[in-house]
């Protein structure tokens, strides 16, 4: 498959920068695959859109203050990403400055906050801080805004740029399907009978990196940990799963094609794919080229994606992180079938 497939052209004023006045104020659009049809509502509408068969799994990962600003030793200005904490005192992390961070290079982060380059690891560097991190990114981070969202983040990103459910920090974006939900909202839900579960899944900076290359199996798919707690696992069985973003899909296939409840996923969902588990997703309008528009498009058909955005546009429906939202009703139920590998 070619990348250029996967291509559209969205007016920039449709890219939302802000989140709506609360949550549940944004749009939804329904896609039945199986049909075609489109049908324009309201995110207030989705519980009248689930009943005592459906189970909604949820991503309770919880986005750390992950960007610093700081500078090097000799006062070159350097700003730090963190993808990934590992133990008490070191990262990987993402880098910008005008040359190359090499070992033993000395970083000034945030209020003071002293780290040492340790190496690099394909594309991020390692880096041990002086004091704890988490310490650090709390006290002096920044909330990491998709490159898309053009303002500096606010207290009003600290608070919106997170679900009402995250629980587990690691992640460096938000699961933004999620975004949408208010705790009135879940409790109207489970008023209607369904279920909702649990799972994690860190989100990691490589969501945003466009596929490189011009053929789409050539991409290598960045690695995020994830882990679905048995009871989840349990709760899926005679249920029709509504997963709520792309992230809670990518986990629940990941642990069924595997049969591993956690671990590494880097799982690339492609026109093509067999889904095992997941029946209806809830997602937002994703970028063009991305590997989450390709997964959209495995799970209700390119064409019907194609003939929804285009839709989307003509509609003003807003886009991206702060945007509206999609549901769609898979063409063809899934398998079912779980690996017994451990």
């Amino acid at each position: 498959m070619l990348v250029a497939e996967f291509d559209y052209d969205l007016p920039p004023e449709l890219v939302a920068q802000q989140p709506p006045p609360e949550r549940g104020a944004s749009r939804l659009l329904h896609l039945d695959a199986a049909s075609g049809a489109l049908r324009d509502l309201s995110f207030r509408d989705l519980p009248g859109l689930v009943g005592p068969d459906d189970l909604l799994v949820l991503n309770d990962t919880k986005v750390i203050k992950a960007r610093l600003h700081g500078h090097k030793a000799t006062g070159g200005k350097v700003e730090v990403l963190v993808e990934r904490i590992e133990g008490s005192h070191e990262v990987l992390a993402l880098a910008r400055t005008g040359h190359a961070l090499h070992p033993g290079y000395r970083l000034t982060l945030g209020d003071g906050a002293l780290a040492e380059v340790l190496g690099r690891e394909g594309e991020l560097y390692r880096l041990r801080f002086e004091a704890e991190v988490a310490a650090v990114l709390e006290r002096c981070g920044e909330v990491p805004l998709p490159p898309y969202i053009r303002h500096a983040p606010g207290a009003q990103d600290q608070a919106r740029y997170q679900t009402v459910y995250a629980a587990k920090p690691g992640a460096v974006a938000a699961p933004t399907a999620g975004l949408h939900f208010d705790r009135a909202m879940l409790d109207r839900i489970l008023a209607r009978g369904a279920g909702l579960a649990r799972l994690t899944l860190h989100i990691g900076a490589g969501t945003f990196q466009p596929v490189r290359g011009e053929i789409v199996e050539e991409h290598l798919m960045h690695s995020e940990r994830y882990e679905v707690p048995e009871a989840t696992m349990a709760a899926l069985q005679g249920r029709r799963v509504l997963a709520v973003g792309t992230t809670s899909l990518r986990a629940l296939e990941s642990a069924a094609l595997t049969g591993k409840r956690g671990g590494e996923t880097g799982l690339f969902i492609t026109p093509g794919f067999r889904f095992r588990v997941v029946r209806r997703l809830l997602t937002n309008f994703h970028l063009p080229k991305s590997t989450l528009l390709m997964l959209v498009c495995a799970f209700a058909g390119s064409e019907n994606i194609r003939r929804a955005y285009a839709h989307a546009i003509a509609q003003r429906y807003r886009f991206f992180s702060y945007g509206d939202a999609m549901l769609i009703e898979a063409a063809d139920p899934p398998c079912y079938h779980f690996a017994s590998n451990g």
